[in-house]
């Protein structure tokens, strides 16, 4: 489910909790009413309130250090691109077939991934779009087949020269580590918060509104403080889901570090 969906769901859970609440409470016999049965309700609910508080932070302060993560990993890959190229040009002219394709994958890879920002200049495959199907799936086969042929061409080289094969030995290591970090970028992009889980929580919430709804007097700005309330809430839940799929939504990973190296690529 997308990060608004997520938001609109809880969002109208918590108000129709709320609504069932306010809808029971006439309902109920007096004694059901009594000045201690109402002390226990808000016992019960300042626990509930507590736990779920603690949870919605834990969850928080998880999907930020998993954006974190993703958004130093990715700095981690643009310079290992960077550094990749500096070693093919040293090499010499040989690589500069792999050096273009290098270049060309780099300038999809941005146009792919972030498709709402300007994509790059120069020439590259711009039919390559972001993958179909879900939006957490950073990876596309095409640009997978970019980045082997780049492989595929190093293979091809033959050293002439100590120097140059001290070169070759460099990339090919440089090659193996773009590609594994790709992989990790790859993995990071998909969400990692439990939908049971979520569920769970979402479930603790639409109880604490339901006593909300039973214990609350019935006047407009009641009413008004526990809608405030449940916006709040989805409002959390949403950066949280949100947070979670660093590639995806309004919350996204900044273009810039491949951007860098697309320029030091294009030297």
């Amino acid at each position: 489910m997308s990060e608004v969906g997520s938001t609109l769901v809880v969002f109208v859970l918590l108000l129709a909790a709320t609504g069932v609440g306010v809808w029971v409470r006439p309902l109920l016999p007096e004694e059901h009413k009594a000045h201690e049965t109402v002390q226990l309700i808000q016992l019960v609910i300042g626990m509930l309130v507590t736990f779920a508080a603690l949870v919605l932070g834990l969850m928080t302060a998880s999907a930020k250090s998993s954006f974190d993560t993703a958004s130093n990993d990715l700095r981690s890959y643009a310079a290992d691109l960077i550094e990749f190229d500096t070693t093919l040009r040293e090499y010499g002219t040989d690589t500069d077939p792999a050096r273009r394709l290098l270049r060309q994958y780099t300038a999809a890879a941005i146009a792919s991934t972030w498709p709402t920002e300007t994509p790059p200049t120069g020439e590259y495959p711009k039919d390559i779009g972001p993958s179909q199907g879900n939006s957490q799936k950073l990876e596309n086969t095409r640009l997978g087949d970019m980045l082997t042929a780049v492989g595929r061409e190093l293979r091809q080289l033959r050293a002439h020269d100590p120097l140059q094969q001290r070169a070759l030995n460099d990339g090919l290591a440089q090659y193996r580590r773009v590609v594994d970090a790709r992989w990790k970028l790859i993995e990071e992009a998909h969400s990692s918060i439990s939908q049971p889980f979520l569920k769970t929580l979402t479930f603790w919430l639409g109880v604490i509104f339901l006593s909300f709804g039973l214990i609350a007097p019935r006047n407009a700005l009641a009413l008004v403080t526990i809608s405030l309330g449940a916006v709040s809430i989805a409002s959390a839940i949403y950066v949280i889901v949100d947070l979670d799929t660093p590639f995806t939504g309004p919350l996204v990973i900044s273009s810039s570090p491949m951007r860098d190296a697309l320029d030091h690529l294009s030297r």
